[in-house]
């Protein structure tokens, strides 16, 4: 019979399989559900059977860079715990620069209508309806799996939004106009190495293909027939689009055409003001 592995032993065994020490802890307090502090305290006691054939199973997944918010089900995201899954681009902590921006274009309007095109798991709609609850949000993926994530999320976390199944505009005919569009579209360059590390995510919420700036293009093209005068498109970009973004804004006839940097100082979202 084998020997129950303890708290400690799974430890090991993930840092001497090349899985970094806060990685080990994240998923081994996932399979005990318990604290760090807990886990700390507890380094001799033993994993049952199935805690432990869990352990080693999302070991294996996350040494082939399954993330581990897949792993555990779940991202933190604008103070949100969200469900992820497979079918949804996991929320990065710098987009929340894009729901900070869409926050301050919203202050001064009453039920501001807001449109997040390309929703995922919901973090942008479900970020804005959390701090204004008197938005009317409508939320879009062409995904059927992605928008059934971005629903549940709304529902469990008892958040008014309205999804709608289609790409981008298209299931939006009957709509009043916006005051506000926002959305973090596929922009990855097709050829870009970093895909190869991100293909347990979808495909199709990365990249475009191409030059990675054909959904970026499209959205700016369209999104007037949806704004309201003085309505605002903020998109979220690569960093090294910001100049192209900004060009496709002006281009189309977006005012205040202007810019807001992530956490890490690089460009991160272009925005302007449709004056109608």
């Amino acid at each position: 019979m084998n020997t129950p592995m303890t708290v400690a032993e799974a430890l090991r065994q993930a840092s001497s399989a090349g899985l970094p020490r806060a990685e080990a802890h994240y998923l081994l307090q996932a399979v005990l559900a318990c604290s760090r502090s807990w886990l700390i305290a507890h380094d001799t006691d033993a994993l049952t059977p199935e805690q432990q054939q869990r352990f080693e199973h999302w070991l294996t997944q996350r040494l082939d860079d399954v993330p581990l918010a897949y792993l555990v089900g779940e991202k933190e995201f604008f103070g949100l715990t969200l469900q992820v899954t497979p079918d949804t681009l996991i929320p990065r902590p710098d987009t929340e620069v894009l729901v900070h921006w869409a926050l301050e274009r919203m202050e001064g309007l009453t039920a501001p209508r807001v449109l997040d095109l390309g929703t995922g798991s919901g973090a942008i709609a479900l970020a804005l309806a959390s701090r204004r609850s008197d938005a009317v949000i409508h939320m879009v993926d062409a995904s059927a799996g992605a928008l059934a994530v971005a629903s549940a999320n709304a529902r469990r976390l008892g958040l008014k939004v309205q999804a709608h199944l289609g790409s981008w505009f298209e299931p939006l005919a009957g709509q009043a106009r916006f005051d506000l569009i926002v959305s973090n579209p596929p922009y990855v360059a097709g050829n870009d190495h970093h895909l190869r590390a991100l293909r347990h995510e979808p495909r199709s919420a990365l990249t475009p293909e191409g030059n990675g700036l054909s959904d970026l293009g499209h959205l700016t093209q369209h999104a007037p027939d949806w704004l309201s005068p003085g309505g605002w498109l903020l998109l979220e970009h690569g960093w090294d689009q910001a100049d192209a973004v900004a060009s496709l804004l002006q281009e189309r006839g977006f005012g205040d055409v202007s810019l807001r940097h992530d956490l890490g100082g690089q460009p991160r979202a272009s925005g302007g003001r449709w004056a109608g």
